[in-house]
């Protein structure tokens, strides 16, 4: 029944023709990220969430950053992402949880649990980034 309520539109066709009204923004050009805007989107971050399916957990990711050559590299690739307008395929897998709400008289309906999705760790810090 879970399965049956969270995935129901999976197989859908959609109708991208809503999309032709749609006026098209000029672009302009993106300034790269620094170190100090990695940085302070990283320290917003809460220790003790969950991680997502490449397991590093945000605790784990601050340590990594006090390295310069890591912190570097990691800007190099979210400065990378945004140049070639390319996001890799890992940044976007996900593991959904479906957890139960606490208090329900009874469990026998999808609306007595709450999914969770959990991302990538590092693909949050550039979203976030970008964000700001």
């Amino acid at each position: 029944m879970l399965y049956q309520s969270y995935n129901a539109v999976a197989n859908c066709s959609v109708d991208l023709s809503v999309l032709d009204n749609v006026s098209s923004q000029a672009t302009h050009s993106w300034v790269p990220f620094s170190l100090l805007e990695m940085q302070e989107a990283l320290k917003a971050c809460s220790n003790v969430s969950a991680p997502g399916p490449d397991h590093i957990t945000w605790r784990y990711l601050k340590v990594i950053l006090v390295n310069n050559t890591c912190a570097v590299g990691i800007l190099s690739l979210a400065n990378a992402c945004l140049l070639l307008h390319h996001w890799p395929r890992h940044f976007k897998e996900s593991v959904s949880i479906i957890i139960p709400k606490p208090g329900k008289p009874a469990y026998d309906t999808p609306k007595a649990f709450k999914p969770i999705v959990l991302l990538n760790t590092l693909s949050k810090l550039i979203e976030k980034m970008i964000a700001r």
